[in-house]
């Protein structure tokens, strides 16, 4: 049953890679916890540290099918998504010292914030520079690249909770703030699973069973996701919905505020 459950949270991550930019942490850390919960407080760790390896396969194939003609609004961003690395090495790191209980709850309220924000801030649902506007969308500052890469790391959620608001209000439209989410995703989640798979010990279940982790990753659960994610990432860059701007806007707000209930009735 747990199997069938991942596959099929694989196949609604795919969706979320293409139309919201979402690797698959928001959906990923609380369906992990939940496979997860004979580790108590440690099934967040874990669930975390799953969700950015999901996310690294993920993110990285969703950029190799995105057509050149939209990752060029990331030309000249190196130094950006070096910060960004920087910052996913770091946040991985501290998820390994921090009580799994603050992880948890950090998840739950930087969701919760987020949600508000998108909701009632002037620019997401409407961003600037579109409806006929002559303005042009503004590229990222490098300098967000630290602390969203660390914090999004810290947190299993990649980067798209942070910069598809930050490029929506620059801007862009959401397909396109959804798709340049991928790069910025692989960016940071790529050292962050490194260190999640290289240097944590694995926890195990009350009676000493391990789980057959590596690390802190659940593999088996990791390799659930991504054989529903991938086809679906495929077949959606080929085919890709057309959705209305505003109603594609809505529903990454909707979706933001599923996981924050999820992750609230799943708490330790």
């Amino acid at each position: 049953m747990d199997l069938l459950v991942l596959l099929g949270v694989g196949l609604l991550t795919g969706t979320t890679t293409v139309l919201f930019g979402f690797g698959g942490g928001f959906v990923t850390v609380p369906v992990v916890v939940w496979a997860d919960s004979a580790l108590g407080g440690e099934a967040t760790r874990v669930a975390v540290a799953t969700s950015v390896v999901v996310m690294v396969v993920n993110a990285g194939f969703a950029t190799a099918v995105t057509p050149r003609r939209t990752l060029a609004a990331l030309r000249g961003g190196g130094p950006l998504l070096l910060l960004l690395a920087a910052g996913g090495a770091a946040g991985a790191f501290a998820t390994r010292l921090a009580p799994p209980a603050l992880t948890h709850w950090a998840f739950v309220a930087y969701t919760a914030v987020t949600l508000a924000d998108v909701l009632l801030r002037p620019g997401f649902l409407r961003p600037r520079g579109q409806a006929g506007s002559s303005v042009p969308p503004r590229a990222l500052p490098a300098l967000v690249g630290a602390p969203v890469g660390a914090l999004a790391a810290f947190l299993g959620v990649g980067g798209s909770v942070m910069t598809v608001p930050a490029m929506r209000r620059a801007g862009h439209p959401m397909r396109v703030a959804a798709a340049l989410a991928n790069p910025l995703t692989l960016a940071l989640s790529l050292p962050a699973a490194t260190v999640h798979l290289a240097t944590a010990t694995a926890p195990t279940v009350a009676d000493g069973t391990p789980l057959g982790l590596v690390g802190l990753v659940d593999l088996r659960a990791a390799a659930a996701l991504l054989l529903g994610a991938l086809p679906v990432i495929a077949l959606l860059r080929r085919h890709p919905p057309h959705i209305p701007d505003r109603v594609h806007a809505w529903a990454y707000a909707g979706l933001l505020g599923v996981v924050v209930a999820a992750m609230v009735f799943s708490g330790p």
